[in-house]
């Protein structure tokens, strides 16, 4: 017995973090990418393993359409420009373990929603590669995401500034077949619709420059976007907008920032939650308030003194969320707000608290694993602590453990 007891501790500190993966919970068929200390690794019937060595690796990996693939973005010296980063970005074949370079220095790669197709954008170009070259597609582009389909793109321009003033930003739609060697940059392009100068929310003006962070509704009749003001007041301030996909009905919902949680579509019907507010985090931990519209019905869901950081739908009805006590900016982190995770159902307001994080940690980031209706989280000393545990649960917060160690950011394949 004190044989085995021997064997058991040697192999625990000689492979550490796969004591970590509980095998009693039955998670065998989860596939999760991430990120560990700048290094992206795979966690695939409960064997995790390290994929790159640069330490540059950044971002949130994703998942193909059908799980083969993963796409990632590497920061390496600029090939072009001394002292210069460029952004370097790689598709990972899971089988084959192959690495292929897509492109030297681009930003907002997309896999298509139905194929192995990637698109991204390089200095205002969008591009589209099938992992062996790539193909221009539109030019004059800030922001953009797939068509639902497959078939194209929704393109947004950014205003200019012109010597009267500053023009409007345009969304257009762009379709287009195979071969790409035959599309070309301006046809099969139309107006789609033109953003207003200013768009009023919540009492606030907020001029519009730039429009990014599209994504269509369950149904596909909406989508959603972040509209915003120059770089600089773009900290403080942006307007969530909805626009019917037929481009008819347009309406501005909230100010926000981009510092917390991106809105997100419940899973099965059009209702859009979000954190509202405005005032980049360093003017202070409050007024960030998490809201639901189911069109054209909303409300808050954040109690008097509370603000929220990020959050998830578990389903139509029930959300998990990141909240903290409002507290004023400290630059010592040690002095922050550290939050725990709230259970929230939507129909009746009712709020559970379900983790209760030790002294000096916090859980950041939850996710809702609907393959094996499961909760996971980051659990952390602060906000940009970069060295968190990536903990459990069942979807109510019960039967909590780590599951892996030093985690920066995690992509599950559904």
């Amino acid at each position: 017995m004190f044989r085995i007891c021997i064997m058991m501790i040697i192999i625990a500190l000689t492979f550490p973090t796969l004591t970590l993966v509980n095998a009693s919970m039955d998670n065998s068929h989860v596939k999760a990418a991430f990120i560990r200390e700048g290094n992206l690794w795979t966690l695939i019937d409960h064997k995790e393993k390290q994929i790159t060595k640069s330490g540059k690796v950044y971002g949130s990996p994703q998942w193909s359409h059908d799980g083969k693939y993963l796409l990632y973005q590497k920061e390496t010296s600029s090939e072009f420009q001394n002292s210069k980063t460029q952004s370097e970005i790689w598709v990972y074949q899971i089988t084959s373990g192959e690495k292929r370079k897509i492109y030297y220095d681009g930003h907002a790669p997309k896999w298509a929603p139905d194929q192995n197709i990637i698109s991204f954008q390089s200095d205002g170009v969008l591009n589209v590669s099938d992992l062996d070259r790539f193909y221009n597609a539109a030019m004059g582009v800030y922001g953009y995401t797939w068509l639902p389909d497959g078939s194209g793109f929704l393109l947004a321009s950014r205003a200019d500034l012109l010597p009267d003033g500053w023009t409007n930003p345009k969304l257009y739609k762009k379709t287009f077949k195979k071969p790409y060697s035959e599309m070309t940059l301006m046809e099969a392009v139309e107006d789609f619709f033109t953003i207003p100068k200013e768009i009023e929310v919540d009492n606030h003006t907020i001029m519009s420059i730039n429009a990014r962070h599209f994504t269509f509704s369950p149904s596909g009749k909406w989508i959603s976007f972040i509209v915003s003001p120059t770089a600089s007041l773009s900290m403080d301030s942006n307007a969530l907008a909805v626009i019917s996909s037929d481009g008819e009905k347009f309406t501005g919902l909230d100010e926000l920032i981009l510092g917390v949680g991106l809105p997100k579509w419940a899973p099965t019907k059009d209702i859009i939650a979000y954190i509202a507010g405005g005032g980049r985090l360093v003017a202070g931990f409050k007024d960030k308030d998490l809201k639901v519209k189911e069109m054209p019905v909303s409300g808050s869901l954040t109690p008097e003194n509370y603000a929220e950081l990020d959050f998830t739908w578990v389903d139509n009805e029930s959300l998990i969320t990141a909240r903290i006590q409002e507290k004023e900016w400290s630059n010592d982190f040690s002095k922050h707000p550290l939050p725990s995770l709230y259970a929230i159902h939507i129909i009746n307001n009712k709020q559970t608290k379900i983790t209760n994080p030790p002294e000096d940690f916090g859980d950041y980031d939850p996710q809702y694993i609907k393959s094996v209706d499961k909760l996971v989280w980051l659990r952390g000393k602060s906000l940009t602590d970069n060295d968190k545990n990536l903990w459990l649960a069942e979807s109510d917060g019960s039967d909590a453990e780590k599951w892996l160690q030093n985690v920066e950011t995690i992509a599950f394949y559904e």
